[in-house]
C-alpha cells in the first residue's frame, strides 16, 4: 500500500466500527481525508484493534512522522550543561522521552483535531497509546492525581517513551499549592525517567495555556526544579525545555542565559 491507500483503509475501518458513521463517504480531498482520519482516531474509545489495522496504521504514522522530520539533541541549543531549549512540535523529538500534559483521565483528548499537546501526542503515537493508557487506568481504579507521572512507550513517535503528568489548573489567583503541584509534576517526571534509564527528557510548558498557570512563573519553577533535582540526585539526564509560543521562548532564554 502507498500512503493514500493506507489512509483510505484506516478511514474505512474506523467508519465501519461505529454505526453512526457507516454511511459516511470518504472525501476525495487529501486534506479532508487527513482531518477525518485524525478525528476518527481522536473520538475512538479504547478498544482492541486487529493486527492488520495496527500494521497499516503503524506504516502510515511512521511515514507521516518521518515526513515532518526528526529533531535530535544535536539540533538544539544547549544553554547550560545538560539543559537544552527548542521551539517547535514536541512530537518531532527523537529523544528518550517527551512529556505529555495530560488530563486526569490519562487517555488523551477526545475533541476532534484539537491542537492541544495531549491530542497531538495521541494522534501521532497511534491508537495503541490510548489502549495502553486505558489499561493502566483500569488497573489503577481512580483518576490520576495532579503532580504525579506515568510512563508509556512512544509507539509510532520518534521518542522512546511518553511520560504523562497532570498539571494543576489555576482558577483565580495563583497559590502556593499550585506551585507545589507543578513542582511535583517536574520531579515525578524526572524520577520516573531515571528509574527507566531514560537519557533525555523533553518537557512541554506544563499547565500553561488552558490550565492558566502564568507562563513566567511556570518556567521559573520548571528550571529551578530541574536544576535542584539534578544537583540533589546527581542525575545525568539531559533536559530539553520544549516551547511552542514565542513568549515562552523568550522567557526560557532569559532564565537559562
Amino acid at each position: 500500500m502507498n500512503q493514500s491507500e493506507r489512509r483510505k483503509y484506516l478511514i474505512g475501518a474506523l467508519l465501519k466500527e461505529n454505526r453512526r458513521y457507516q454511511r459516511m463517504q470518504i472525501p476525495k480531498d487529501v486534506n479532508e481525508q487527513k482531518q477525518l482520519l485524525r478525528s476518527l482516531m481522536n473520538v475512538r474509545f479504547a478498544a482492541q484493534i486487529t493486527e492488520e489495522f495496527a500494521a497499516v496504521q503503524d506504516e502510515y504514522l511512521q511515514d507521516v512522522n518521518a515526513e515532518k522530520g526528526f529533531i535530535t539533541l544535536s539540533d538544539m541549543e544547549e544553554l547550560q550543561p545538560d539543559l537544552f531549549l527548542w521551539q517547535g512540535d514536541i512530537t518531532r523529538l527523537k529523544v528518550g522521552a517527551i512529556v505529555n500534559a495530560a488530563n486526569s483521565g490519562m487517555t488523551g483528548c477526545y475533541q476532534p483535531c484539537h491542537n492541544c499537546i495531549d491530542n497531538c501526542i495521541h494522534t501521532y503515537a497511534g491508537i495503541q497509546l490510548r489502549n495502553f493508557c486505558a489499561e493502566l487506568m483500569e488497573k489503577q481504579g481512580y483518576e490520576e492525581p495532579t503532580g504525579q507521572a506515568k510512563i508509556t512507550p512512544g509507539f509510532n513517535l520518534p521518542c522512546e517513551y511518553v511520560i504523562h503528568t497532570v498539571g494543576p489548573i489555576v482558577q483565580g489567583h495563583l497559590t502556593t499549592r499550585h506551585e507545589e503541584l507543578l513542582r511535583s509534576c517536574y520531579e515525578s517526571c524526572l524520577k520516573i525517567a531515571d528509574e527507566n534509564n531514560v537519557g533525555s527528557i523533553a518537557f512541554c510548558c506544563i499547565s500553561t495555556g488552558v490550565f492558566m498557570f502564568p507562563n513566567r512563573r511556570a518556567a521559573e519553577i520548571a528550571v529551578q526544579t530541574v536544576k535542584e533535582y539534578k544537583q540533589t540526585t546527581g542525575s545525568q539526564i539531559k533536559v530539553i525545555f520544549n516551547v511552542f509560543k514565542d513568549v515562552d521562548l523568550e522567557i526560557y532564554k532569559g532564565l537559562l542565559s
